[in-house]
């Protein structure tokens, strides 16, 4: 039997990249998916492809009615509401402390900040009367760790992390679960916008990056949307039954360290030997 068999969803950002990738894996599993996303045409094109069992609606996650008006839809249409994925993000503003464009922070706030509390209040309102439910939150291992992201996308992540933390326990009593994943190097298009790279563009670009990063995560490849939809989708099911309060991290093994070797070579070159015959000498 499906995993997520007549349980309907509301997807954030559902319309290209994670969103996307989670939206197809839902669907699969036998889910009916409310597609929230600002793109319209690729959100309504999604839908159009996966059938009746999805449908998109217009949704800026920062705007108070429209998140409203996207669980409305799920009640309206299903009479139901199970999972709630705040997955809407961007890379937002970046730039030195004292230079940062405060407009842009605000930006950024409101869509990976306000965005993720206005989709959990929303689902709380109809979840708490069921007694039953799961939220799930997109955050990043930019908010557990510093480098990884700019300054305020990676503040903004890590409220989000602590965000799930506390709901987790203030819901628990209504049997609602919360939970955060934590996604390292996934090749969406969020990098190459990030760089002020637009459409097909985006494409090559992140080729290139793949190339460029393949070898950071110790798995030895950069991860891609359906990684962190198999995660979204094993917290959404009763799989993950006995699990809140958590930041789950996807990430290849970049937040666990690098291996001594690539370590030890640089220190050996920095001694003055060769990090081949170092290499040699650990056998191989």
């Amino acid at each position: 039997m499906p995993r997520l068999q007549d349980h309907v969803a509301i997807i954030t950002g559902g319309a290209s990249g994670i969103g996307e990738g989670t939206v197809r894996k839902y669907a699969a599993e036998g889910a009916r998916v409310v597609i929230a996303d600002v793109q319209e045409g690729r959100g309504s094109q999604l839908a159009e492809e996966l059938g009746p069992q999805t449908a998109f609606l217009r949704t800026d996650v920062s705007d108070e009615a429209q998140v409203a008006a996207a669980v409305d839809l799920a009640m309206n249409r299903w009479g139901r509401l199970d999972v709630v994925f705040n997955n809407a993000g961007f890379g937002g503003v970046s730039g030195p402390i004292d230079e940062l464009d405060m407009v842009g922070y605000d930006q950024a706030m409101n869509v990976l900040l306000r965005g993720v509390f206005l989709g959990a209040k929303h689902a709380a309102k109809v979840m708490k009367p069921a007694r039953r439910g799961v939220i799930i939150n997109t955050a990043s291992i930019a908010g557990l760790q510093s480098g990884f992201g700019p300054l305020t996308y990676s503040a903004a992540k890590a409220a989000v992390a602590h965000f799930s933390r506390c709901l987790a326990v203030e819901l628990a009593e209504f049997n609602i679960r919360v939970n955060a994943i934590c996604p390292g190097l996934i090749l969406t298009n969020i990098f190459a916008n990030g760089m002020g790279i637009q459409g097909p563009a985006a494409d090559a670009a992140l080729k290139n990056i793949d190339a460029a990063f393949a070898d950071w995560p110790p798995l030895g490849r950069s991860g891609v949307p359906e990684d962190i939809a198999n995660a979204a989708l094993w917290l959404a099911s009763d799989e993950a039954s006995y699990v809140t309060g958590q930041a789950i991290v996807v990430d290849g093994g970049i937040t666990a360290g690098r291996r001594f070797g690539e370590m030890g070579e640089r220190i050996a070159s920095g001694f003055g030997i060769d990090p081949a015959a170092f290499r040699a000498q650990r056998g191989g």
